[in-house]
């Protein structure tokens, strides 16, 4: 059977490693520049190199977003990058830019290509024009059911990816001018300010100052605040389709973001690929119920099955969330747990250890110590190194997190 790559971003050097740890077959990240992701950690040369290797030395592949759509005054400074990325024999390159293909292939010709999402990619004969300028590799347009997806992949001998998990824009594909407008921030040119996500309400002209909600919800409407998209039930047809990667958003979550949806997506991947089965109601409810409690939105299908709810009219969720407390560092011979602090964090907390792989082990904390083993009531300072006591180790990059009852909004 097929066996579908899973895509992971990596936003920073660290989240690379996280994602790759943790199930990724493939990372996707970007540079300072060109790459759609302007407010992410992003990676330098240097970071970008050590992020190649640690993948391909893993069997992994790297992918190296230039994604943006460019204008003149990018051109200028696109040459000389694309072959410092060429020199750095990163497994792909994802672009979506007519121009900037046209670059890549004068000034990174062994490189191959991935045409990202934003290229509204809909049809099979715009399939085949890309597959013609030399395209390996299509991202296709959220926008697409499951019939036409198939079309698609009936029609065309072309490794086609998709994204089956993270956060939507309420543009097509993503190119939103809204940002633009509201903000002066270019959603694609990497620095959406995210105004879908704003609360609106009506106001008529004779009526200046009085705000009528089209929702009814005190804080007002969110009428362009999309759900977040999740297909994990979706999985096993899109697997015999024929889809060659699935593709998760979130180059700026969290290290425990990409944990927890890297490892249940790649345990729903191996279990069906070996079985063949229908994925069972229960597993399918506990693997949802882990991709839960780190969104931060409600989960939608959206346009593959033609799901009704896709706006987040509430703003909100309910229910048991995980929060990004730590990353492991290392284990003392002493028999303490380094840990670099990333939230407040202490006695008194229901803490889990979130390890590559996908187990979850709940952690009894009585105690912590700072660098220099004096006794903490709490971890309050981001970043600083901790000691907990624990009888074993723990993979490093495993991540800390606390689990909280969130109500109702």
């Amino acid at each position: 059977m097929n066996v579908p790559e899973l895509v992971m971003p990596g936003g920073d050097l660290e989240k690379v490693k996280v994602a790759a740890l943790f199930g990724a077959d493939a990372v996707y990240m970007g540079g300072p520049h060109f790459s759609l992701r302007a407010y992410a950690g992003n990676l330098d040369s240097e970071d970008m190199n050590e992020a190649i290797a640690f993948l391909q030395q893993r069997g992994k592949k790297a992918y190296i977003t230039v994604n943006i759509i460019a204008k003149n005054r990018d051109l200028a400074a696109l040459p000389a990058y694309l072959e410092e990325l060429a020199s750095l024999k990163p497994d792909a390159l994802i672009v979506s830019d007519l121009g900037v293909m046209r670059l890549a292939r004068r000034y990174a010709p062994d490189l191959p290509l991935t045409i990202s999402t934003q290229a509204n990619v809909c049809n099979y004969e715009a399939a085949a024009a890309f597959a013609d300028l030399g395209a390996q590799r299509l991202v296709l347009a959220r926008e697409l059911d499951l019939d036409e997806i198939e079309e698609i992949r009936r029609k065309m001998n072309i490794e086609l990816e998709l994204f089956v998990h993270g956060a939507m824009c309420v543009a097509f594909s993503g190119r939103c001018l809204l940002s633009h407008y509201m903000t002066g921030r270019s959603a694609n040119q990497g620095a959406c300010a995210h105004p879908c996500r704003y609360s609106y309400a009506l106001q008529e002209e004779k009526r200046p100052g009085q705000y009528f909600p089209i929702h009814e919800d005190p804080r007002g409407t969110y009428i362009l605040n999309s759900r977040d998209l999740c297909l994990l039930r979706h999985l096993p047809r899109l697997i015999e389709m024929g889809i060659d990667a699935f593709k998760v958003e979130g180059r700026m979550k969290s290290p425990l973001y990409l944990a927890s949806t890297a490892g249940v997506y790649r345990q729903a991947i191996e279990r069906y690929t070996a079985t063949g089965k229908a994925f069972e109601p229960d597993e399918l409810e506990t693997w949802l119920r882990e991709l839960e409690r780190t969104a931060t939105r409600p989960f939608t299908s959206a346009f593959i099955d033609h799901d009704q709810e896709m706006q987040d009219v509430d703003k909100g969720s309910k229910g048991e969330k995980a929060e990004f407390c730590g990353i492991v560092k290392g284990f003392n011979p002493l028999g303490f747990l380094e840990v670099e602090q990333r939230a407040n964090f202490g006695p008194g907390d229901t803490l889990e250890l979130l390890l590559p792989g996908g187990e979850a082990k709940p952690l009894s904390l009585a105690i912590l110590y700072n660098r220099d083993m004096e006794p903490m009531d709490r971890a309050r300072h981001a970043r600083q190194r901790v000691y907990i006591p624990s009888p074993e180790a723990v993979p490093e990059y495993s991540v800390l997190r606390r689990i909280v009852k969130q109500d109702e909004p």
